[in-house]
């Protein structure tokens, strides 16, 4: 099976020389104050957390930008996101990546960006998550092909966007963020009926919020420290993942989506986490889609 380190301190590395782990992935906050720092003192950060990384340093790891990495929406800058995307493995100019590890493929969004009303690094995002869709879409189909040819029939008006989706909740890549999803719709979910379609673009579903969120009752923190529902479900509907990795939180939780997509929400790692952050070891087996949480 695979092992991921999402995070690990120093005490962990019997654990790691036991383990032999595959991978490790670093959820975000590298920086305490990323987008306040010039580029010589991010030059700086970058080089005392390759130290941190302790034993894990020859492991091939992939991190993901957080908020205080790259700042909230006034302070997002597409120059530096790039710049600093530039100094980390496997992060394209926006932030985002996607990559295999055996037979585990990975999909990492800039979350962060996904917040801001007309960034182009927001555009750039939804562009990552519109061609993973598809390639998701088109390998589902590929293979639907091969098994059950003769019954095959083509829907020449296909709606991207809201189609029903063929491809089976779970059947896409582990995907990681720095912002959990929003977790309300559990509590008012009635069915895959209920999914929201409409002919709106994605742009727009991801500005809408619905009237009774304010109502849901799980605090303001919550509501400003997740993504957006309509983000939130379109991410869901169009990525299919295997399971979620997120952070951002100061404590660890294991939740189940509406269409059962399971979400680990590991501690950030942060500098305000000391000697004491949060980490999550995942195995994930060879064949199936199972996945142990450690």
């Amino acid at each position: 099976g695979f092992v991921i380190f999402l995070y690990c301190e120093s005490s962990c590395q019997k654990s790691f020389e036991s383990l032999k782990p595959d991978l490790l992935i670093v959820l975000g906050d590298v920086s305490a104050k990323g987008s306040k720092l010039t580029k010589s003192k991010w030059v700086s950060v970058l080089h005392q957390f390759y130290q941190m990384l302790g034993p894990f340093v020859d492991l091939p790891f992939h991190a993901i930008l957080g908020d205080r990495d790259i700042g909230e929406c006034s302070d997002l800058d597409a120059n530096n996101v790039n710049w600093i995307s530039r100094k980390l493995p496997g992060l394209d100019r926006s932030g985002c990546g996607a990559f295999e590890i055996g037979n585990v493929s990975f999909v990492s969004l800039n979350s962060v960006a996904l917040l801001c009303d007309n960034s182009s690094l927001r555009f750039d995002v939804e562009k990552v998550i519109e061609r993973e869709s598809l390639e998701l879409r088109e390998e589902t189909e590929a293979a639907t092909k091969m098994t059950n040819h003769s019954n095959l029939s083509r829907d020449v008006n296909y709606n991207f966007f809201w189609r029903e989706s063929t491809v089976l909740s779970g059947s896409g890549p582990v995907l990681l963020l720095h912002l959990p999803l929003d977790q309300t719709r559990n509590k008012q979910y009635s069915g895959n009926d209920a999914f929201e379609r409409s002919s709106n673009t994605f742009i727009e579903r991801l500005n809408l919020v619905p009237k009774n969120r304010d109502f849901i009752g799980t605090g303001l923190y919550n509501l400003l420290h997740t993504l957006p529902l309509n983000a939130s479900e379109y991410i869901l509907q169009a990525l299919r993942p295997r399971i979620i990795f997120s952070a951002h939180r100061c404590t660890f939780s294991d939740h189940v989506h509406f269409d059962t997509t399971r979400e680990i929400i590991v501690p950030a790692m942060s500098w305000n986490a000391r000697d004491d952050p949060g980490f999550v070891i995942a195995t994930f087996q060879k064949t199936g889609k199972a996945v142990s949480i450690r």
